[in-house]
Formats: structure tokens, sequence, C-alpha cells
């Protein structure tokens, strides 16, 4: 009697690093914005577009490829940021009255507690960011600027303050965001450094 012997063979299919294109859709989507917020455009009728297709579409699915490339840091990261902008696309598209009218029960300021629910989200991947690269360290201390400031004007709280300071922590990403999407995509071509990103600050040390 000879025993049969069944041998499993593994496939796996590797698609190409897509952050660079998260990234972009980060940057878009935050120079867009804070030129209202800068007074340099004004309302959000036309950010909307952008808000879903760049700052959602683009983020979503970009970290549904390093989902599959088992990029952890990038599918978490850009997901979270992903899913924000499409509710943000929604709020605006709410006040603006494309749903239909806004009961007087509406209250504007809870959007300020989204905010500040991101913020504590954010400031857990900032500690991740510092282990990432510089580039990316700085992005996510700017987003807890951003988010922090964002939340106190929602609720009309020191909003002469940061109100400028939400505009500028925005631009700021754009930014950063635009050289982060440009060196991570130079630097996948061309396989070595063309534009540094910086190295992890190394004060944790990964298991």
């Amino acid at each position: 009697m000879t025993a049969t012997q069944t041998v499993l063979t593994e496939t796996k299919i590797r698609m190409s690093d897509a952050t660079a294109l998260g990234v972009f859709g980060l940057a878009m989507v935050t120079l867009v914005a804070s030129s209202s917020k800068l007074n340099w455009t004004t309302g959000s009728t036309y950010i909307i577009p952008w808000a879903l297709i760049l700052g959602s579409l683009a983020q979503l699915w970009a970290a549904s490829v390093d989902m599959k490339n088992n990029n952890y840091f990038g599918s978490i990261v850009l997901g979270a940021y992903g899913l924000f902008w499409m509710a943000v696309a929604l709020h605006w598209a709410i006040g603006l009255g494309w749903l239909g009218a806004v009961g007087p029960l509406a209250d504007p300021r809870q959007v300020g507690f989204a905010y500040f629910g991101y913020l504590i989200f954010s400031l857990f991947i900032t500690v991740a960011a510092l282990e990432a690269n510089k580039v990316f360290a700085a992005i996510l201390v700017l987003i807890d600027v951003l988010f922090l400031s964002l939340g106190m004007s929602a609720l009309h709280v020191a909003a002469g303050f940061f109100s400028p300071l939400a505009a500028w922590a925005e631009f700021c990403i754009s930014l950063l965001g635009f050289y982060a999407s440009g060196a991570i995509f130079l630097n996948g071509f061309f396989g070595r450094t063309i534009l540094p990103l910086g190295a992890p600050l190394g004060l944790i040390k990964k298991g």
C-alpha cells in the first residue's frame, strides 16, 4: 500500500503600492478645502466632488490595495481618512439642502464631536507615524492640530484663533502630502531614494 500525498500550493497576487495615490488624494482634497477656509475661495459646493472622489474613493481604494499587500499602516490610515471625507461630503451636502430641507432641530455643532473623535484616533496613528518616516509624522501632527481646531471652531470656542489655525494646518497638510506622494511614487518607480521621506525616529521598537 502506498500513501498518497497532497501538495498544496499557494498563489499570492501582489498588487502595486497604491499609497502614493491615496496620499495624493489627501493632498488634493486638503488643498481645495483649505482654499475655502483661507478665504481664497467661497462655499463648499464645488469642494464636494473632490472630497468624494479624491478624498474618499482614492483613499479607500488605496487602502484596499494596501490591505492586500499587508501594508498595515497604509490600509488603516487611508481607509479611516477616506471614510472621513465621505462623511464630510455628505455633511456639506445636507447643509446645502441637497437632500432636502434641514429641520429646525439640526445642530451643526455635532460635527465638532466627530472631529474630536477623529482627533483621538489620529493621536494613536501619530505614534505609529513617528516610526514610519518623518514626513508622515509631520503630516499626522498637522492632522491632529487640524481636528482639534475644527472641533473647537465647530463648538464656537475661540473660533477667531482656531479657524485660521485649522486653515493653515490643512494647507500645510496638502503641501506635505504632495511631497510625500511624489516621493513614494519616484522612489518606488526608480527602486531607490530620489526624494527622502526621513528615517523613523526610533523611539519605539517593533516586536
